[in-house]
């Protein structure tokens, strides 16, 4: 198992959670070096709403599995649909996936700012279709806006995770979705083959 620790020692961390896949080996990873995660669920860019649900309801049984707290953030897709006007034909990896990453994690540093956690990190960081350093970059301008809080740059790609997430979605049947969440990143998954190499 990876060795790992807070940036300040602290033992407990808000996790912003994208999904149950995600965040399976994660937390076993938290819990295995000593550091209880509290479960943040902050993802108003998915769509459509089922998706979200069943997404949610996925993550639910696996943190309360692990008799961990769960939050589940409002659903305000309108909200983040606003904040993405004009950048609708951004590509993945673009400025609209940073403006998300900022708007998610920036609530995920007002909630551990009020809630009396100093550390918060995101399952995001596990995930090889996205930018580490869009991660870092929206991690750190949240923790800015809220002093006393710490983004935990923690690449959770690293020291088997991936495998062993791998291992935790078959043993728990975890739903796995094809795209990211947001309607853009669904269209694209919907596109004959030839166009998404484009």
């Amino acid at each position: 198992m990876l060795k790992i620790q807070t940036p300040n020692g602290e033992d407990r961390v808000l996790l912003h959670s994208c999904c149950a896949p995600c965040s399976s080996a994660i937390i076993e990873c938290l819990l295995a070096n000593g550091i209880r995660p509290t479960v943040f669920y902050c993802n108003p860019n998915i769509y459509p709403q089922e998706e979200y649900e069943i997404r949610k309801q996925e993550a639910v049984r696996f943190v309360t599995s692990q008799n961990l707290d769960f939050i589940d953030a409002d659903y305000d897709y309108t909200h983040w649909r606003n904040t993405m006007l004009g950048l609708e034909n951004e590509p993945e990896r673009g400025s609209r996936c940073l403006k998300c990453f900022t708007l998610r994690l920036t609530e995920t540093a007002r909630y551990a700012s009020e809630h009396g956690f100093s550390v918060f990190t995101t399952t995001l960081a596990s995930s090889r279709w996205k930018s580490l350093d869009q991660i870092n970059e929206a991690g750190k301008r949240a923790a800015a806006l809220y002093p006393g809080t710490i983004f935990w740059e923690q690449n959770w790609r690293k020291g088997g995770l991936q495998d062993r997430r791998n291992q935790l979605l078959k043993e728990y049947d975890f739903y796995n979705q094809l795209y990211c969440g947001c309607e853009f990143s669904r269209k694209r998954l919907e596109q004959p083959e030839e166009n998404k190499r484009e």
